[in-house]
């Protein structure tokens, strides 16, 4: 009886008395199950990261950074952040930069002085950064070198890792070095339902929006993330927490998505919390992650479906790891299979910017039997199936939009009131993607806009992607609707090859598994990388304008 056990170990966690109790309450008007202990916002995360003392917590290159010199840098920059600069409560800081060490205890520093965080897209363009940084109002700008070459000088510019800063620019050295030696963090009054961050989306097509996501957001994704963990690990044990190893390595983590990208916030939190090393680096780079996760024994690795399939393609990597995190854009089936092969668990997570990560987890032997689903709702989400011509919900196995409520789900957008209106009714957030359910188990089957109408039949992208994903040639590929004269589209796919495979060769493969109207009537071989956003999207807007060119 997996699923009454499953309720079983989730409600002596969650349920009343226990260690992450969870209660009704009414958040901005919409009733909801909230956690009622034991964390209220990321101040307090931050804050309790000191009790990690002199272990490694940050990793760079050959640089290390212990959690109680990222503790004293993170308190004096708060402090300087409001005594120095002058920032009020509400206030907006940007960070724009790489996957630098120094990103941490910025973003904590801003957390811990009651400020609102504005994580910018380190690939973005001049123009894109100034937009974000107009757009957010922000007060102060962290930035490293080559973005803050980007930037007007219209507020006080923190260049990190930069030579001798231009005029308007302060250099980061300066700044940590003129910082306060006392740890008293500044008395500032944190509410969970404080805007904790802004961060904007990835404008896959149109201009970013900046959804503004709470300390009560944040939060409930970081303990969701721990209760998701310890009911595997329990049900793992036949219904009970394992008694603790004093011999188990200390937790570490590679991480490859980006920090301004949610998922990346996610994993930081999680390893700030839970006193585990975490290493980064300036580029995706296999051999250099398989290193890192050789030399300094790291326990997990974090990135989206093409960085963790490249690392399964060095095998030795991934057999020393206890978990691989991917998510961020669809993940194949074969993809988990192959993780599990290798021996380490995998988990995935679906959700959005707006819900602040994962609304939706799929971990462990569970993963491995349905690895074409997105998993299960996690603590206090809810879920509605609807059509999207009526507005109706629909029943489990009926495909529709995806809508969710809970205490992740952000408050809006920010300065757009419109657009907010658009996406949340009632504390609902309309995805924009098609799913259904099935019993207690999400699938979704593709972008709502992103569907293929071939002679009114609709063509998941994500399942014909899926199937290409299992030939042993195609190393990546993206399906997509090119206009058709008769059909109104038609499905082509754009493939990155490994080995050697004919257009038709791939057709039949496909053939094999699905109905003749999910074929692709072309099969175009993409030889650079396919354009993706730094999530890990296929911009297919791009492809197509490739695919029109060439006719």
């Amino acid at each position: 009886m997996p699923d009454d056990l499953r309720e079983r170990v989730l409600g002596e966690f969650i349920g009343p008395g226990g260690e992450f109790e969870m209660i009704d309450a009414e958040v901005r008007g919409v009733p909801m199950r909230v956690y009622a202990k034991p964390l209220r916002t990321l101040r307090e995360v931050a804050l309790a990261s000191a009790a990690h003392g002199d272990q490694d917590f940050l990793i760079y290159e050959d640089q290390r950074c212990t959690f109680a010199e990222h503790h004293r840098i993170v308190i004096g920059l708060a402090r300087a952040l409001r005594e120095e600069y002058g920032l009020a409560a509400g206030d907006r800081v940007a960070i724009a930069m790489r996957n630098y060490p120094e990103w941490v205890p910025i973003f904590w520093a801003i957390q811990v002085a009651g400020l609102v965080a504005v994580p910018l897209n380190a690939w973005w363009t001049a123009g894109e950064l100034r937009h974000g940084m107009t757009d957010s109002g922000a007060e102060v700008v962290f930035a490293d070198a080559e973005r803050a070459a980007l930037l007007d000088r219209e507020v006080p510019v923190i260049e990190v890792r930069g030579g001798r800063p231009g005029p308007g620019v302060r250099a980061w050295a300066e700044l940590v070095a003129s910082l306060p030696a006392d740890t008293r963090p500044p008395e500032v009054a944190v509410d969970p339902d404080d805007d904790a961050t802004i961060l904007y989306t990835s404008g896959t097509t149109g201009r970013p929006k900046g959804a503004v996501a709470t300390h009560r957001n944040h939060v409930t994704n970081l303990l969701n993330t721990v209760v998701n963990r310890r009911v595997e690990t329990a049900i793992g044990n036949g219904g009970a927490l394992p008694e603790p190893d004093p011999g188990a390595p200390r937790p570490g983590a590679l991480l490859g998505f980006p920090l301004f990208h949610i998922a990346g916030i996610a994993v930081l939190c999680f390893a700030t919390l839970a006193g585990a090393k975490l290493a980064t680096m300036y580029r995706w780079d296999r051999e250099l992650a398989a290193k890192l996760i050789a030399e300094h024994g790291l326990t997990s690795a974090a990135g989206v479906p093409a960085m963790m399939r490249d690392l399964v393609e060095h095998g030795d990597a991934v057999r020393g790891l206890d978990g691989v995190s991917t998510g961020g854009a669809p993940v194949p089936p074969d993809l988990v299979r192959r993780i599990g092969g290798l021996g380490s668990t995998t988990s995935a997570g679906y959700g959005l910017t707006e819900t602040t990560s994962t609304v939706v987890a799929n971990a462990g032997e569970e993963y491995q039997q349905n690895p074409d689903s997105v998993g299960r709702l996690v603590p206090g989400a809810e879920i509605r199936v609807v059509d999207p011509a009526t507005g109706s919900d629909l029943g489990d196995g009926e495909v529709g939009e995806l809508w969710f409520r809970g205490p992740q789900v952000v408050r809006g957008y920010w300065n757009l009131p419109e657009a907010t209106a658009e996406a949340f009714s009632r504390g609902w957030f309309r995805t924009g993607d098609l799913g259904y359910t099935d019993r207690d188990r999400v699938y979704v089957v593709d972008r709502l806009k992103d569907v293929v109408i071939r002679g009114g039949e609709n063509v998941y992208c994500a399942e014909v992607e899926a199937v290409l994903h299992e030939h042993p040639a195609v190393d990546d590929v993206a399906v997509l609707g090119l206009p058709h004269p008769g059909l109104g589209e038609e499905v082509a796919a754009v493939v990155n090859l490994g080995a050697p495979a004919t257009a038709e060769e791939l057709r039949a493969h496909v053939a094999q598994r699905l109905a003749p109207f999910k074929v692709p009537a072309r099969v175009v071989v993409h030889h650079d990388p396919l354009p993706r956003t730094p999530t890990g999207k296929v911009v297919k807007r791009r492809l197509r304008e490739q695919l029109g060119e060439r006719g």
